[in-house]
């Protein structure tokens, strides 16, 4: 690279600004450009030292992160990744984080977390990289007001169905994924099953976050699960979610196995498993996020004659694995977020 990756990082502990920068400037495409340790601080710095990248504590003196990151996202848009403690009580801000613009967050090193220092080292590199690379949108403020209308005037959807929908969706993720789950009305009638990029322990968080906020029955999935209508089931972060014939009925399978397209989970072998047990029965999601995840095995949904759709360039916060999807001819409907509950009970 011509010019070094230019990132602001903001922690109170002086410590911590000390391990993130010098885990950050291993790396030799980047380079620390300054640091605060607090939200004010930080919306200062940002404008003067005008970095590609922020990372970004969430529990600060004098003006938190999520303060700060309005602040930055609404006058002086900067990617921002934030820094998470592993926690219930850690989750909630994080995931409000996301919904306020953040476009990802790493975990904190814990006693409770598997991950090494170095393997969230490595993972904060990588974001960092990737975040610079990819074409990040960062205000959407019309869509989350789209979004809002439709979910005031929810869908109605009637009769019982044999199909099922998987959605897989990284960077962006969890935001826009809310605002499906929102969009999805009460009695809906299929299973749907999801893939988030999302560390291992903040996916069980992330699936009461939106059991509480829709009309499905919501939970992390467990092996054994027997898949049933009108439910949601989110992949751990530990491990690969499958779909088993058992008798009459689905069940699904939760292993731990190889990454698979850079993922454990991975959206190719939730997609590939339900192409195979469901086939024409499958409606299959792809949506925000980085790389290709996803793409090879909704192209399988939609040659074992599954529909399959995609969310649009526009309303994603990074356009990856969808484009890739849509490059490959996956895809039987592109659409704008807030139209994905719509074009999904059309479907069924």
């Amino acid at each position: 690279m011509s010019e070094k990756i230019k990132v602001l990082v903001v922690d109170d502990s002086a410590l911590v600004r000390k391990i993130i920068t010098d885990i950050l400037e291993s790396d030799p495409e980047i380079e620390v450009v300054g640091t605060a340790n607090n939200g004010k601080s930080a919306i200062f710095k940002a404008k003067v030292l005008d970095p590609d990248v922020i990372t970004m504590d969430i529990e600060m003196p004098i003006m938190d992160g999520l303060e700060a990151l309005k602040h930055i996202v609404h006058t002086n848009p900067k990617p921002v990744i934030m820094m998470s403690v592993l926690t219930q009580d850690g989750a909630e801000p994080t995931f409000r984080a996301l919904e306020y613009g953040a476009v990802d967050f790493i975990p904190k090193p814990s006693s409770i977390l598997s991950l090494t220092v170095e393997e969230i080292g490595n993972l904060l590199i990588n974001k960092v990289k990737s975040v610079y690379r990819s074409k990040v949108r960062l205000v959407r403020k019309d869509v989350a007001r789209e979004v809002n209308e439709i979910v005031s005037k929810p869908l109605e959807v009637k009769g019982t169905t044999s199909r099922v929908v998987a959605i897989g969706t990284s960077t962006g993720g969890p935001s826009a994924l809310l605002s499906v789950f929102k969009g999805l009305p009460a009695g809906f009638p299929a299973p749907v099953l999801v893939v988030q990029h999302m560390p291992e322990g903040f996916t069980k968080a992330f699936a009461e976050r939106l059991n509480s906020s829709c009309a499905l029955d919501v939970k992390e999935a467990e092996d054994g699960d027997e898949i049933k209508p009108g439910h949601g089931y989110i992949a751990p972060g530990h491990s690969h979610m499958l779909v088993e014939k058992k008798g009459k009925n689905n069940v699904i399978r939760v292993v731990k196995g190889e990454k698979v397209s850079g993922h454990r989970p991975s959206i190719d072998v939730l997609f590939d498993s339900v192409a195979e047990t469901y086939r024409k029965e499958c409606i299959g999601v792809i949506m925000t996020g980085m790389g290709r995840d996803g793409a090879s095995g909704i192209l399988h949904i939609r040659k074992n004659g599954g529909a399959t759709i995609a969310q649009n360039e526009e309303t994603s916060v990074v356009y990856g694995m969808n484009r890739v999807a849509v490059e490959m001819g996956a895809i039987d409907a592109i659409v704008p977020l807030q139209e994905i509950p719509k074009k999904i009970i059309e479907y069924l």
